[in-house]
């Protein structure tokens, strides 16, 4: 296929993703044809084309063939978003055909906009492709298991051209809406390719956006429009609820506001949220209890690793207010006994919930998980934190994503688990000292491995260790002790 006739077909598909009109043919041609160093555009033909992702590599390469940009990352992933900004309409049009498909069928409105954000690149599909996802059966049910392979690593010409870069407080975080169609920087992600939806929560702006780099189907994220500090109370249960309602067929959740325990993202106010089921979603209510002053509001424990109140009701706001009732009682709660306390001598708070909002039929529903983010001499990292002897796979905080049963783990794996998969078959092997001691319990439990079952069994204990990982987190254990610490704590409420 000639530049030309890539040329043409990119322009075909920029016109159908309804920001262009079949008049703007020829601009558009010549725009691109400027933008890749050519000078002329020969003769092509209308034909089905490839598809865009293809189409954007070939004109790349020529681009970079032609001496326009250079071949780092940062210059590849800036030119490939302003290509990609042809694919997509302005800010003003996605949102009108947003609300367009919305007043049909809100999974059409989602579905538009998830099928947009993937044509133009927005969303890494070659990248999350990239990723080693597997399940592994628990008591718990079946958690997911990622190990993120998707973000590139920087290579060494980009690494050193950010140390000589400006540091610009433009915008002023990822989550900003300044990042909608900012041209990016050596050190900060192109966005020209970036669209955000408008939506009005509990009358403030918020816009809704798909994740790059995402770690479950349709891995979307919810963001003040304002730059603000991370805050769970009354008005975070209320807009989880919206969002719910709005968007029945999506779950959303928000990571905990306090550090440890936290995102990765404290300083501006979001949410995640997308069209996938997790684990703790399914899993069952174990034991259910009255909540005072709210006896239209279904309440319950979760069989779960970690301590999540199951909440229920019809009505949304019934529902909140009684999620901040909880949060009220357990913000100001301690058990030393279980080494739970909710404030430190000088007044630091260390109680938060990590909250999660779904629309199950007429019902509304809510988990509380409960979390506290004190550390201890034997436990500098966080009480309720992974332990050292977990860390060897996962040391990172245990935010929304795992909470639900979804591990998102290191890309160290990768390399690390082939050289303890050699070590358990007795073959050379250059496996990290801290993966000794659970090698030789693994290499004790299955005396029988082999070069065919290695990989699947390792795979397993991986998900094991999260599960681990998770109890760890949690702030009532699952033993006699911690099950009537809860219990104690619940007919508190």
């Amino acid at each position: 296929m000639t530049i030309s006739q890539t040329i043409s077909d990119f322009v075909t598909l920029a016109i159908k993703a309804g920001g262009w009109m079949a008049l703007d043919r020829i601009y558009l041609q010549n725009r691109v044809l400027a933008m890749i160093g050519e000078d002329v555009m020969e003769e092509t033909v209308q034909q089905e084309p490839a598809s865009s992702l293809d189409l954007m590599d070939t004109l790349v390469e020529k681009a970079i063939e032609n001496q326009v940009i250079g071949d780092t990352m940062a210059q590849r992933e800036q030119f490939e978003a302003q290509l990609m900004d042809y694919l997509t309409p302005p800010p003003s049009v996605v949102n009108a055909f947003f609300a367009q498909h919305y007043a049909t069928d809100p999974k059409a409105a989602t579905d538009y906009f998830f099928a947009l954000s993937k044509q133009n690149d927005y969303i890494k599909t070659r990248s999350i492709a990239k990723n080693i996802v597997f399940p592994v059966k628990t008591e718990y049910g079946d958690l997911e298991i990622t190990i993120n392979l998707s973000k590139p690593e920087k290579d060494p010409k980009q690494i050193a051209a950010e140390v000589k870069s400006s540091q610009v407080d433009y915008p002023k975080c990822m989550l900003c809406l300044e990042n909608e169609g900012y041209q990016g920087r050596i050190n900060y992600p192109a966005r020209a390719n970036h669209r955000i939806i408008r939506m009005n929560l509990d009358h403030e702006a918020w816009g809704f956006q798909y994740s790059p780099y995402a770690y479950y189907n349709e891995h979307s994220i919810f963001l003040s429009l304002e730059h603000r500090p991370m805050k769970i109370d009354l008005q975070t249960f209320s807009r989880l609820l919206q969002i719910v309602e709005v968007m029945p067929h999506y779950f959303v959740g928000s990571n905990a506001d306090l550090p440890i325990v936290g995102g990765s993202i404290l300083s501006h106010d979001h949410y995640q949220g997308g069209r996938h089921e997790f684990a703790m979603a399914k899993a069952a209510v174990e034991k259910e209890f009255s909540l005072t002053g709210f006896a239209d509001v279904t309440a319950g424990i979760v069989k779960w690793p970690m301590s999540v109140i199951r909440l229920q009701a019809k009505d949304k706001q019934k529902l909140a207010l009684a999620s901040d009732y909880i949060l009220a009682q357990w913000r100001n709660y301690s058990d030393p006994t279980v080494s739970i306390n909710a404030f430190s001598i000088d007044g630091t708070p260390h109680h938060t919930v990590t909250p999660i909002a779904r629309k199950k039929g007429d019902l509304f529903e809510m988990d509380l998980v409960l979390r506290d983010n004190n550390i201890s001499e034997e436990h500098p990292d966080g009480i309720f934190h992974p332990h050292k002897n977990v860390q060897h796979i996962k040391k990172e905080n245990i935010g929304l994503i795992e909470v639900m049963g979804l591990a998102v783990l290191p890309p160290r794996l990768v390399p690390e688990l082939k050289e303890v998969a050699k070590y358990l078959l007795d073959q050379p092997n250059q496996m990290a000292d801290y993966h000794h001691v659970w090698a030789d319990q693994l290499k004790a439990a299955h005396p029988n491995l082999t070069e065919a079952n290695a990989e699947e069994i390792l795979h397993q204990a991986v998900g094991h260790v999260f599960a681990e990982v998770l109890a760890h987190a949690g702030v009532f254990k699952r033993d006699a002790t911690g099950k009537a610490a809860f219990q104690t704590f619940i007919d508190q409420l």
